[in-house]
């Protein structure tokens, strides 16, 4: 039970730092272009290629 006393407040630590974390990454514009990263992962870019012969 004593061991609470230590994970309550490292728990909550945890938790507050990943919503610091979300919360910047929300700032910073992270999450701006949801579709474009999608499309930009299945678009061909490269140039046709003739067959060899």
């Amino acid at each position: 039970m004593e061991v609470l006393v230590y994970l309550v407040p490292l728990a909550l630590a945890l938790g507050g730092l990943g919503l610091a974390a979300f919360l910047w990454s929300l700032r910073s514009g992270q999450y701006d272009d949801l579709d474009g990263a999608a499309w930009r992962a299945i678009a061909d870019d490269d140039p046709p290629q003739e067959p060899r012969k």
